[in-house]
């Protein structure tokens, strides 16, 4: 498939995890793709990587003009940099509050302000933004973390109208529990790491993490010029975490 053919990608964490699924991906289907992140060990060829922090504004900048010198073009761009924490509402000092939100909001604020100038050009300009259920489900000890992707969903969708009438889409995807690293050095620290996933495992109603590469091809889907009308959209890819409520297995008690 080379739906991408021609057009010119930015992934931001685009070194591990769904980034690097994402990359991956775009790339196999024809995209030229620049992965941004703070390391960036074990990118694929013909993958361009560029190390820089969402946080610093003059490195993104950098890292934008980079881009569109190497290839000539922007067109897409999947804002997927993001931390996560845990605690309840006093689990969370300032600082961390105020880290949180500059990676997972500011940041994305960051790169679609130095993007939108060259995706103003393009004829198939997007942009994705990794959301979270989080951001609608209430999940236990993620206050901060959910508090910063319930930002993201309205970001998104102002975006979206701002951005509309000058040719430029703007979605985000809504992952739930993924498979990936984060979530394995999470569970690394359990006193039974498998017993951990197990019990994680099961929190889900398909009995199984969301994987990269399925939030990969969500990605995919908003960003590629197939979908031309979709815009202000929220794709979930969370194994029915959000919308389903199940009656307990059979053998499973009903309390």
């Amino acid at each position: 498939m080379s739906d991408f053919e021609g057009l010119v990608a930015v992934v931001t964490g685009g070194g591990s995890g769904i980034g690097l699924a994402t990359a991956k991906l775009l790339s196999s289907r024809g995209a030229e793709v620049a992965a941004l992140d703070l390391k960036l060990d074990g990118l694929p060829d013909g993958v361009l990587g560029i190390e820089a922090d969402v946080t610093d504004d003059a490195q993104v900048k950098a890292a934008v003009d980079t881009v569109v010198e190497r290839f000539g073009r922007l067109d897409i761009v999947v804002n997927n940099a993001g931390i996560s924490a845990v605690g309840d509402i006093t689990g969370n000092s300032d600082a961390e509050w105020l880290r949180v939100l500059d990676v997972n909001v500011v940041g994305m604020v960051r790169v679609a302000r130095h993007a939108v100038p060259h995706l103003r050009r393009s004829p198939a300009a997007a942009i994705v933004n990794t959301c979270s259920v989080v951001a609608w489900a209430g999940v236990e000890r993620r206050v901060l973390y959910s508090a910063s992707k319930g930002a993201v969903h309205a970001l998104t969708l102002a975006m979206a109208a701002d951005h509309v009438r000058e040719g430029i889409r703007v979605n985000c995807v809504a992952p739930g529990t993924a498979d990936t690293p984060w979530v394995d050095r999470l569970l690394n620290q359990m006193p039974d790491p498998a017993a951990a996933q197990a019990e994680l495992n099961a929190f889900q109603p398909m009995g199984r993490l969301v994987s990269a590469d399925e939030v990969a091809h969500a990605i995919a889907y908003l960003a590629s010029p197939l979908s031309g009308t979709t815009v202000g959209t929220v794709l979930a890819v969370d194994g029915g975490m959000h919308g389903l409520r199940l009656r307990p297995a059979e053998g499973e008690s009903k309390y």
